[in-house]
């Protein structure tokens, strides 16, 4: 839902001296207008910003509108430094957000530097200015729900139950995924304020009064194998055990609700949401420790269910780490969703890819859903998501698409889309971005990159290249992020951002860029033996050096 006290700007008129610097500033102006709580600079994940604060927002602002082509803007954790001479075929925007070192990469130091005003946390694609939305992570819920229906239900969720809880900047595109899969889904807030806004949306169909006529709607549609989305206000620390209590099984469980965040995101189970606000403000300490307690029902809820026959997933959270600090042993029980579902669809650099109509334009992107259409024909996860997301998914703030597309793919649709505004077949320019949870882009040793068949799990090395390769490829911005907050020496990623204005030296950008890349996702996953990567490389004439990992003392 987009917020009108910060609109999108719409049309061609430029007030930057270009369509790179425009785009950017478009998109920075997009994230807030879409942000869960913009006046606090917050897009999404209770604390990830879109700029440190508001001086340095309106400092980024002014680079961008005066700022030349062969000039490159420094951001440091959302302030920008300076401006630093470069050349043309260099990023515009260059960032590092929240990049702490190791020993000192913990929540409690973050908070620290976050309150003196040195540091702030990008999330992936906030401070980035690359979020579009829930519509940014539907199709990857969507993908999950579905690898999971024909993994264990025969392809089909229909007459199925998913309990799921959180419905924020991430969490909020569960429903509508759910109802997309064809499954009866209820998904748990305890604000009121998020339900409402993803009604208002479409992406919940109903909010239950309360659990007895929750769990009655839920059980109607499964008799009728209708798809339904149904919201409750309540707390999951709470509402799990009992739907366990009462002897109901759902087919699938899951939960993301900001449990990375013990302090400004998770809201322990018992306080109302005005005194837990208080609490933020003056006892953070207390309150960590109410959440992590908290957690503890909640996630011994998901393991009950687990063990009566749910499939249950960790949906990125951070919430088995937590439940294990405070005492769930067996916490990791549960699977993620990367290493359970995902995995062989990232081997092959196949991920989120999105693009933005930066004139504002809805019609662009429903032209764009034409060409993939045209251009990708056997590609059945493409082509059924841009079918289904055409009747399903409403646009927020900048019309938006995503599709998750690989090698080579990604590359021929941005070149034929740079083609399109050249030709004006679109009203003006497009930005593509993805996701940072991508095949070379992100090392989570708890999320993305769980269980790697090499054992490289907390190798960071990966998303470092892949930010250097993409600037030494000329992308419009390029941004390494760590964790923040909860996340603190979890993760680290990488993000690009192209702007496809159609001009030549835009093509150019684009095909060295998205190869690249993609390039290098493949090659991540074909050194740690993945059997789909190296058949990728092979396939599409990836270049990579087949070099033994096995430890050497000498040589001679």
């Amino acid at each position: 839902m987009r917020n009108p006290r910060y609109p999108v700007t719409s049309g061609t008129t430029l007030r930057c001296k270009g369509w790179r610097q425009e785009g950017l500033l478009r998109l920075l102006e997009n994230v807030l207008s879409v942000g869960e709580d913009p006046d606090s600079l917050v897009v999404y994940a209770a604390l990830g910003k879109a700029a440190r604060n508001w001086a340095a927002h309106d400092a980024i602002v002014e680079a961008l509108t005066t700022m030349e082509e062969d000039e490159t803007l420094v951001v440091q954790s959302g302030k920008p430094i300076g401006l630093l001479r470069t050349q043309v075929q260099a990023p515009i925007v260059i960032m590092a957000n929240c990049n702490i070192i190791g020993q000192w990469a913990k929540a409690e130091y973050f908070y620290e530097l976050e309150k003196k005003g040195l540091i702030c946390w990008g999330g992936l694609t906030a401070g980035a200015w690359q979020y579009i939305g829930s519509q940014g992570v539907i199709q990857g819920t969507y993908e999950i729900f579905m690898r999971i229906a024909e993994k264990h239900f025969g392809g089909d969720l229909a007459g199925r139950f998913i309990l799921t809880a959180g419905l924020g900047g991430m969490g909020g595109s569960q429903p509508l995924a759910g109802r997309m899969a064809n499954a009866a889904i209820l998904t748990v807030d305890v604000d009121p304020e998020r339900a409402e806004k993803r009604r208002a949306i479409g992406y919940v169909d109903e909010i239950a009064p309360d659990l007895d006529t929750a769990l009655q709607r839920i059980a109607h549609a499964r008799h009728h194998r209708e798809a339904l989305s149904v919201a409750l206000v309540g707390n999951a620390a709470e509402i799990y055990p009992e739907i366990f209590r009462r002897g109901i099984v759902p087919n699938i469980v899951t939960d993301q609700t900001s449990a990375h965040d013990l302090v400004y995101g998770y809201v322990p189970a018992g306080l109302p949401l005005a005194e837990v606000r208080a609490l933020r403000q003056n006892d953070p300490a207390k309150l960590m420790a109410l959440s992590r307690a908290s957690i503890v029902p909640h996630v011994r809820a998901m393991l009950d269910f687990q063990r009566h026959g749910s499939v249950v997933f960790d949906n990125g959270n951070l919430i088995r780490t937590q439940a294990r600090e405070a005492g769930v042993a067996n916490a990791f029980d549960i699977p993620i969703f990367t290493e359970a579902y995902l995995r062989p669809l990232f081997a092959r650099a196949i991920g989120p890819f999105r693009w933005m109509a930066l004139s504002n334009d809805p019609d662009d992107i429903r032209r764009i859903d034409d060409l993939v259409l045209e251009r990708f024909p056997d590609n059945a996860i493409v082509t059924n998501w841009i079918r289904l997301a055409r009747e399903n998914v409403p646009f927020e703030g900048l019309p938006a698409r995503i599709a998750w597309l690989g090698h080579g793919a990604r590359t021929e649709l941005a070149l034929a889309v740079n083609d399109m505004v050249a030709s004006g077949a679109l009203s003006g320019p497009i930005a593509f971005s993805r996701d940072h949870l991508d095949a070379g882009a992100m090392a989570h040793p708890n999320i993305m990159t769980e269980k790697m068949r090499d054992g490289s799990d907390a190798i960071a090395d990966w998303p470092l290249l892949d930010a250097m390769a993409l600037s030494a490829s000329g992308a419009d911005l390029v941004t390494v992020h760590s964790g923040g907050g909860g996340y603190a020496g979890y993760m680290t990623s990488a993000g690009v951002t192209l702007i496809a204005d159609g001009r030549p030296t835009a093509g150019e950008r684009l095909a060295r860029a998205l190869t690249n890349d993609t390039s290098l996702g493949v090659m991540r996953y074909a050194d740690a033996g993945y059997e789909d990567a190296l058949d990728e490389a092979a396939a599409k004439h990836i270049r990579r050096f087949d070099v033994p990992s096995e430890a050497v003392e000498r040589r001679g």
